[in-house]
């Protein structure tokens, strides 16, 4: 579970710590326990990034889908198969 700071990380600053912590499991030469904190914490960021790039794509979404509206009334009538 992610804690309250984890939560007010910035989608950068998640992804950087976690490009860290990937780099130093992949370098090895720490101990199994380590390893597993490593993980842990890799796991907890890749929920933060996770969950910033879902709400970028749903804001992303909701902007295309209001665009689409609009453009969708403007003939006047609201009505897109009539031609």
């Amino acid at each position: 579970m992610t804690s309250k700071v984890d939560e007010a990380l910035g989608y950068e600053q998640a992804r950087d710590e976690l490009i860290e912590v990937v780099r130093r499991l992949e370098a090895g030469g720490t101990t199994l326990e380590e390893s597993l904190a490593l993980w842990e914490r890799g796991e907890e960021l890749a929920k933060v990034c996770r969950r910033w790039l879902e709400g970028a794509r749903a804001r992303l979404d909701a902007a295309l889908a209001e665009e689409e509206s609009e453009s969708g009334d403007a003939d006047g009538n609201g009505d897109r198969d009539s031609g």
